[in-house]
């Protein structure tokens, strides 16, 4: 790999991230010495880049700095033809137009020997047994802002067995599975943080009033109730497994 080359890809590595990284762990991904990352960091240094590091916790990268467009690699096309792919077969119809919207985008900008990769690539993502694919009552697109603007959804939901009730709910997130898509929210009614399917949403009201939390927070309090609640089922299935087996 070129020193330039790799200059660049040290600072897409950083880039990416929002927290600090080691240099151990940028070694690893650049498949380069420690030794060589520090002398990196240093020449990125001298050039102005703005990379801030302490001992023991990492280099991050300062925030409003940015490159000039970059060329996308072969890898990089191919990685952004299969997302879009599959967001255009699982998606909401709003979340489809964009991602074929960002595929048309994308293949203005590439040169001529790099656009077939885009544009016929003969990477697929099909969305399996779609014909019996669930169907959403309500516009997932209003889900979506209302995540994005951290504001409270009103909800009228019916859950496996048919019950119905109505919820007031802080959106945080949505996950995207072959048939159904799940919204992660803080709710009200009990207080805790639950899943809902879109397709179970009868009705929906986008409020105009925000949740009293920061969503990054939110999120990250969700991530670790999920880390806890895994570990224990690892737990209890081990335990059981040791008690249907006992030791010789």
């Amino acid at each position: 790999m070129q020193r330039a080359e790799r200059l660049l890809d040290l600072i897409q590595g950083l880039r990416r991230r929002r927290r600090p990284v080691t240099a151990e762990t940028l070694a690893s991904e650049l498949d380069v010495s420690v030794r060589t990352v520090y002398r990196d960091i240093a020449a990125l240094l001298r050039q102005g880049v703005p990379v801030r590091g302490e001992a023991g916790i990492g280099y991050v990268l300062d925030a409003g700095f940015d490159l000039p467009p970059l060329m996308f690699s072969p890898d990089e096309i191919e990685a952004v033809l299969v997302g879009m792919r599959w967001l255009s077969e699982r998606a909401d119809p709003t979340l489809a137009r964009a991602a074929e919207d960002v595929v048309a985008k994308v293949a203005a900008v590439l040169p001529p020997h790099l656009r077939p990769i885009l544009l016929d690539g003969a990477l697929f993502a099909p969305a399996y047994c779609k014909d019996s694919a669930v169907v959403d009552q309500v516009d997932a697109a209003a889900i979506r802002a209302a995540i994005r603007n951290g504001r409270k959804l009103d909800i009228a939901y019916r859950d496996e067995a048919g019950a119905e009730s109505r919820r007031m709910i802080w959106p945080i997130g949505m996950t995207f599975f072959d048939r159904v898509r799940v919204v992660i929210a803080w709710c009200e009614l009990r207080q805790a943080f639950r899943h809902f399917r879109t397709d179970r949403i009868a009705e929906l009201t986008a409020r105009e009033e925000r949740y009293p939390a920061r969503r990054a927070d939110l999120f990250r309090r969700w991530q670790k109730e999920e880390q806890e609640a895994a570990t224990r089922r690892a737990m209890e299935q081990h335990s059981v497994q040791g008690e249907a087996v006992p030791v010789q």
